[in-house]
């Protein structure tokens, strides 16, 4: 059974999540600790539940959700997993973080691409990669059959969705992620949002103005 734990980073309150199973190892999503107050949180929540990271995923390469990339590689050696479409993303963010007055520590280049149907192990535990743009160019959700539940990034919120306004977006395409490839997962399914609070499959089927 996989536990997720989450922190919330930065000033834009990205989500964090933390995954791990019996055998105490986890995987880092996301990891967007900005100052050494956050990076102190995220290393105490490992050594507290005696975790050992083995893997490092982004969903997607906005700032917000990298900035901790190069923290988690300095700790853990661990160098990202994320889409190959993503990675001019990745590429842009020192162009443009200090016009934000953002501070930005350059994140590893990918260990390895994902691909939308890639299975993630770690522990007992696996994932599924489902590819969905549509706030990005290539967005990755992670889904557990298992335990039923899905991290999305920043693709499907709480009564909200990603916004679309950014290089790479699409509303038609987000609107189509989430229909064709989220919604199918089932109403059961706990949605972990890059951004606010979990929420579910069902839940936004019925009551997500933006669906």
């Amino acid at each position: 059974m996989i536990t997720v734990e989450s922190l919330t980073f930065n000033p834009y309150q990205e989500n964090t999540y933390i995954l791990h199973d019996e055998t105490n190892e986890c995987l880092i999503i996301d990891p967007g600790c900005y100052n050494a107050s956050e990076q102190n949180e995220l290393v105490n929540l490992i050594k507290s539940k005696n975790l050992k990271p083995v893997l490092l995923i982004n969903t997607h390469c906005h700032i917000d959700h990298v900035l901790g990339n190069k923290f988690v590689f300095d700790n853990w050696g661990l160098k990202p997993h994320f889409h190959e479409q993503e990675q001019w993303i990745l590429d842009a963010i020192p162009g443009y973080a200090p016009s934000m007055g953002m501070h930005y520590e350059l994140s590893p280049k990918a260990e390895y691409y994902l691909k939308d149907g890639d299975i993630i192990k770690f522990g007992n535990a696996k994932l599924e990669s489902i590819f969905t743009p549509g706030h990005s160019p290539a967005s990755l959700s992670f889904y557990s059959k298992a335990d039923k539940f899905v991290i999305a990034g920043d693709v499907l919120f709480h009564q909200s969705v990603g916004r679309t306004d950014l290089p790479g977006g699409s509303f038609p395409v987000l609107k189509q992620s989430i229909e064709t490839r989220l919604f199918p997962l089932g109403d059961e399914v706990k949605v972990y949002p890059g951004h606010g609070q979990p929420t579910t499959i069902g839940f936004e089927r019925l009551h997500n103005p933006f669906l």
